[in-house]
C-alpha cells in the first residue's frame, strides 16, 4: 500500500511531507508499559512515513501528572521513539495541541530536555487553548515565538475572514514576520476550520493570505 500511495502520488504532482498520528497511545503516559506500547504503535507510522516520502510525523504530547513530571514522561517516550526516527533519517514533531502542549514555554522547555536534532516543533497559529473547560488560551503571539526555534513545519490555521480576505482572529502579518524572524523557510501547511466558507475556499483563502505577506507556492 505505501508503494501505491508514493506512486500515484508522484503521479499527481504531489509531495508527501508528514503525517499526522494521533489516536495510537500517550507517548508520555506515566506507566512505562502504556508508554512502550505507543512507542511501538507510532513507530510503524515513521515506517509508512519513510515508505512514502515524508520528512516527519506529528505526535501529542499527552501525559499525566505535575508540568515538570510531564516533560519527564514525554522525554522519555520521545527519546525512546527518536532511536526509530534516527535510523530512517525521519523527524519526530509536537503540534500545540491542547493541554501542556499548547503553552509555548512548557513545550519548548520539552524540546531542550530531549535535545535531538531530529526531535522538533510544528506551530500551529491557532492551538493554544490550554484548558477547553475554561478556554484558558495562551498568547498565540509568543507561543508561536517560543516553539519558532525548533520548528521543523508550520501550521497556518484559519477560522474566518472579513470581506477583503483578512483573517480575522489571527493577525497573519504578525504572525509571518514571527516566522520569518526565525528565519524558516519550510513548508507552511493550510488548516482551515471555519464555517464561513466550504473547504475548498478556506483554504484558497488562506494561501492567497500567505502569498500576499511573503509565502511563495
Amino acid at each position: 500500500f505505501p508503494a501505491r500511495l508514493r506512486q500515484r502520488a508522484e503521479d499527481a504532482g504531489v509531495e508527501s511531507l508528514l503525517i499526522m498520528i494521533d489516536g495510537e497511545g500517550n507517548l508520555g503516559a506515566p506507566d512505562a508499559a502504556e508508554r512502550q506500547q505507543a512507542v511501538d504503535n507510532h513507530r510503524r507510522w515513521l515506517d509508512i512515513a519513510k515508505a512514502i516520502g515524508c520528512h516527519s510525523i506529528r505526535v501529542n504530547a499527552h501525559s499525566a501528572g505535575s508540568p515538570d513530571e510531564q516533560i519527564e514522561h514525554c522525554a522519555t517516550g520521545m527519546t525512546m521513539l527518536l532511536k526509530h526516527a534516527d535510523e530512517l533519517e525521519l523527524n519526530v514533531l509536537i503540534e500545540n495541541h491542547g493541554g501542556h502542549s499548547s503553552n509555548g514555554a512548557w513545550l519548548s522547555s520539552l524540546m531542550r530536555t530531549v535535545d535531538h536534532p531530529r526531535f522538533g516543533t510544528l506551530p500551529d497559529f491557532g492551538n493554544f487553548i490550554l484548558d477547553w473547560d475554561t478556554r484558558e488560551e495562551y498568547d498565540r503571539y509568543l507561543g508561536v515565538t517560543e516553539l519558532m526555534p525548533y520548528a521543523k513545519a508550520v501550521s497556518a490555521k484559519s477560522n474566518a475572514f472579513d470581506a477583503d480576505g483578512v483573517e480575522t482572529n489571527t493577525d497573519y502579518v504578525r504572525m509571518l514576520e514571527i516566522v520569518k524572524a526565525a528565519d524558516y523557510r519550510g513548508w507552511i501547511g493550510i488548516e482551515y476550520e471555519g464555517s464561513g466558507h466550504d473547504e475548498a475556499t478556506g483554504i484558497e483563502l488562506t494561501r492567497d493570505l500567505l502569498l500576499r505577506h511573503g509565502g511563495t507556492l
